[in-house]
């Protein structure tokens, strides 16, 4: 096994011995809420929300963005595990920010292998052959974080599961503050009615 493997396991077997009786916790969120945010191993929801085992759904995927499957988790969420409140929760200095479609699907059809980014942008330095399936897929890029809350809250908003009765909120994590930053616009956009 690797390193990370037993790394991965050693800290499980702790975990375990400190498990107490989370067993019992129900399956719906006790807080009864959802967030919606990224992958970024900087971001620690449990953290900068104040959540412990069994409080909330988080649903966390590249850019934190209101992909189908985000919506379809939340959607679950809401109809069938009763969450009333939905955050969609952004970061400053996102990966995200860093390419665009054109560049991931140019990759991609370069290589599978990891590319590189410096001051001159990226680099492929695998060998193919790589895939053109890359530019059939939009890849939910971000250019501006407040735009890409907004527009995410509205795809909740206007999704035609989505009830109008859930609020969902708009919000930018400051990754060298640690403060949520509210994006009005995003929070009005995704008013409950």
């Amino acid at each position: 096994m690797s390193k990370i493997v037993d790394e991965v396991l050693e800290s499980n077997r702790a975990y375990q011995a400190e498990f107490g009786d989370k067993g019992s916790l129900p399956l719906p969120p006790g807080r009864h809420f959802a967030i919606l945010t990224c992958m970024d191993a900087r971001l620690d929801p449990a953290k900068y929300a104040g959540l412990a085992e069994g409080d909330a759904h988080v649903i966390r995927n590249a850019g934190g963005r209101a992909s189908d499957d985000a919506i379809r988790s939340l959607v679950i969420s809401y109809k069938l595990l009763g969450t009333r409140e939905w955050f969609v929760i952004h970061h400053s200095d996102c990966g995200m920010e860093l390419f665009t479609n054109e560049v991931i699907s140019e990759l991609l059809h370069d290589s599978l292998e990891t590319a590189t980014i410096d001051e001159n942008g990226w680099h492929d330095h695998g060998h193919g052959p790589g895939s053109d399936e890359g530019k059939y897929i939009n890849w939910l890029t971000i250019s501006d974080q407040k735009a890409s809350v907004v527009e995410d809250v509205k795809r909740i908003r206007s999704h035609p599961l989505v009830p109008k009765a859930i609020p969902v909120y708009g919000y930018v994590y400051d990754v060298h503050t640690g403060a949520l930053i509210e994006v009005p616009e995003a929070t009005e956009a995704g008013r409950a009615s």
